[in-house]
This record gives C-alpha cells, sequence and structure tokens, in this order.
C-alpha cells in the first residue's frame, strides 16, 4: 500500500487487524485468503510476503509465472532499508522506495539523542514475558532511541519473575500492551512485573509498530525516545 497505492491490490484478512501499522488504509481493498484457489482468482502479477504461507503455494505461483517477493527478517535498521528498496524494486517503484527510506532517516534523526546526550537505559518487555537483546530489531530500535539496552542475553529470551521483583528496571519500554487479549495471562501481566514496572514506564511501543521489520521501525523509536 505505501509503494504501489495505485495498484490493484488483494490484501491479507488480517491487514485491518489492531497490529497493522496501516490498517486504516486497508479498509477499501479487498482481502484474500492465502489460498493457490484465491489467488489464482485474483491473478496477481507479484505476490509479497514476510512469513507463513504455505510453500507449495508460493511454488505453484511462481510455476504460473508471478512473481514472489520475500521481506527478509531484518534485524538492523539497515536491514530494513533494504527490505523497503527489495520490495520497491521487485514492484517498479524505486522512486517510492527512496522517499520512504528518506522519510525513515528523518524520523530517525528525531528520535536521536542530543549530541553529548547520555543514554538512558531501558528494558524492553512484553506481555508473554520477553525482553529482546542484541541480534533483535527492538535492540536496534532502542539503540536508535538513545537508550542502552539492559537485556544480557542476544535474542528474545523469557523474563525472571523473582529478578524483576527483587532487583527491577529503572525504566522499562512495553511492547504489545495495546493487544489487550494478547498473552492476557502471560508473565508480563502479572502483578509482580505490574508493581515492578509502576511509575518506570518510558514508552509503550504498540503492536503495530513492532510487528514487521518496515519503514516504521523509525516510528517506534520516535515513540521511545519520547520516555528519554
Amino acid at each position: 500500500m505505501a509503494l504501489a497505492p495505485d495498484a490493484t491490490l488483494a490484501l491479507s484478512p488480517r491487514a485491518d487487524d489492531p497490529d497493522s501499522w496501516m490498517r486504516a488504509e486497508a479498509s477499501p481493498h479487498r482481502q484474500v485468503r492465502p489460498t493457490l484457489e484465491a489467488a489464482i482468482a485474483f491473478k496477481p502479477d507479484v505476490v509479497v510476503r514476510y512469513w507463513g504461507g504455505e510453500p507449495r503455494l508460493l511454488a505453484a505461483l511462481e510455476r504460473r509465472g508471478v512473481r514472489v517477493l520475500t521481506i527478509d527478517d531484518a534485524t538492523t535498521l539497515e536491514g530494513v532499508r533494504a527490505n523497503v528498496i527489495k520490495v520497491a524494486e521487485g514492484l517498479g517503484e524505486r522512486r517510492r522506495g527512496d522517499a520512504l527510506v528518506v522519510s525513515m532517516d528523518e524520523r530517525l534523526d528525531e528520535a536521536r539523542p542530543a549530541s553529548g546526550q547520555a543514554r538512558s537505559s531501558a528494558f524492553y518487555l512484553t506481555p508473554g514475558g520477553f525482553t529482546a537483546g542484541k541480534g533483535t530489531l527492538v535492540d536496534a530500535i532502542l539503540t536508535a532511541a538513545g537508550f542502552a539496552n539492559l537485556a544480557t542475553s542476544p535474542g528474545y529470551a523469557p523474563v525472571s519473575l523473582e529478578r524483576m521483583a527483587l532487583s527491577p528496571p529503572k525504566r522499562f519500554i512495553l511492547g504489545f500492551f495495546d493487544l489487550f487479549r494478547s498473552d492476557w495471562r502471560g508473565p508480563g501481566r502479572h502483578p509482580v512485573v505490574q508493581r515492578a514496572a509502576k511509575g518506570r514506564v518510558a514508552a509503550r511501543l504498540p503492536a503495530s509498530a513492532l510487528t514487521c521489520p518496515a519503514w516504521f521501525a523509525a516510528d517506534a523509536a520516535v515513540m521511545a525516545s519520547e520516555g528519554r
């Protein structure tokens, strides 16, 4: 929708879900289930996918001459830029892709701390009780926002309730807590964690800014920086 808004689009049935960044823009477009029958009926020239999808479906589409563009699971902001350009080129919309990258970098400039400003430390937490360390896009977002990430383990790791109770971080960055039905009984919503985080939440990042390695990772960085 961002790169080829003039195209005839068919979107995932989840395109207007609460964790979709462009859910408002999705409403005028048709939604198509990811099945071979639905895809053949729509007759796409290009399929853009991130994760999931039946491999046989993708192979069948390619046999019918459909180009399949796969968004990579980027863990850095440079990887996000590469994703934007990759899809833009695949859609014949390089100029729009370049403009989107410029817009993303402008947002990152907004998030960046002033020269000489000391970095604050923060701990990322999801309702499911997970945090994100080195090698994750969340870590890249926190770094861009001027935070030192307190997560010590690389990748995504479960959080210890006991540690939260005995030695809570000074600042929390919460992610996905806007999805009220998500992990309703997860460790991240436990009363122990709620008490530990009380008065210490620097930012609450919506699921829509975190679900995909796309340009709006820069918007997540701006949201996080506002709590710095």
